[in-house]
């Protein structure tokens, strides 16, 4: 019965894709100038420990793409895999080990773990895991924590109780300055009080799920951790990326920038190439799940 509900996951996951085709994304290796595969990508795990996913949350051709290197990581690296998800807090995590066993029910999970509305798309990921005992770590900050930055800025964190900081990075958290601090205002449009406390909201998100991840591979040595985040978080190697360097220097970690493209016809790699080690266009004109 278990396996029956996972191949019926899988198959409502892929039913809008199978009227698409590998014609609907094109992966394109920055380093190597070329268009290259899915599996061009896990071989490059080989030399690696984190693969970043930057998605456009609302994109299933990348959901999609997001599941095939999944399984494919695991198939290679079979109890070497993990998974770190954006779209669960760390607080839930309890909630996600609890479902992972199969200790309760799947409507109980996604109520008291805050799924994202738009769960299903990240459905097929978790029931893989599921039917595969691989770990996923919740890894983002609670909701709660992020309001109260955004209404009052960082230091807030530290009037919270000890019982709350188990669930934050370490205090205090930087502010990224430079490059990403640039790219924000220029996607909020401007300077401004509340634009910066907007800001320090985002580095909350990238500093937790930095940390989250980097307890894992410092528990778990040798593991491959592919991580799921809206592409702004881990674009260029910053904000989350560049943050868990600093948690932890020694670790190699790629990136993909998926994102669809009015160019997809005939994309001009030069234009993205900054953006990542991998870029995926996929195809405006493919039909989606929204």
């Amino acid at each position: 019965m278990k396996l029956t509900l996972f191949f019926i996951c899988l198959l409502t996951s892929t039913a809008l894709f199978a009227q698409n085709n590998n014609n609907d994304y094109k992966i394109y290796d920055v380093k190597r100038q070329k268009i290259i595969s899915v599996d061009h990508i896990i071989s490059d795990m080989d030399k690696s420990d984190i693969l970043f996913y930057g998605e456009n949350h609302n994109d299933s051709i990348a959901h999609y793409l997001e599941a095939e290197l999944f399984r494919k990581l695991n198939e290679k690296y079979p109890r070497r895999t993990a998974l770190s998800l954006e779209m669960f807090h760390t607080d839930v995590q309890p909630i996600v080990d609890e479902y992972l066993a199969d200790l309760i029910s799947e409507k109980n999970f996604i109520k008291e773990g805050r799924a994202w509305p738009n769960y299903n798309d990240y459905r097929p990921l978790m029931e893989y895991a599921k039917q595969n005992k691989i770990v996923v770590i919740g890894s983002n900050a609670a909701t709660r924590y992020s309001n109260a930055v955004t209404k009052a800025g960082l230091g807030i964190l530290e009037a919270f109780p000890k019982t709350s900081l188990a669930f934050l990075p370490p205090l205090p958290i930087d502010t990224a300055t430079g490059k990403y601090n640039e790219r924000f205002l220029e996607t909020m449009g401007g300077h401004g009080t509340g634009s910066m406390k907007i800001y320090q909201t985002q580095n909350l998100w990238d500093a937790t799920m930095a940390w989250s991840i980097a307890n894992f591979t410092k528990k778990n040595n040798n593991f491959k951790v592919l991580h799921l985040n809206g592409r702004f978080h881990s674009d260029e190697k910053l904000g989350t990326i560049a943050k868990l360097l600093r948690y932890e220097p020694k670790l190699n970690i790629l990136n993909i920038s998926s994102f669809s493209d009015e160019s997809f016809d005939d994309p001009d790699w030069n234009k993205f190439e900054n953006l990542a080690d991998y870029i995926i266009i996929t195809n405006p004109k493919a039909k989606r799940n929204f």
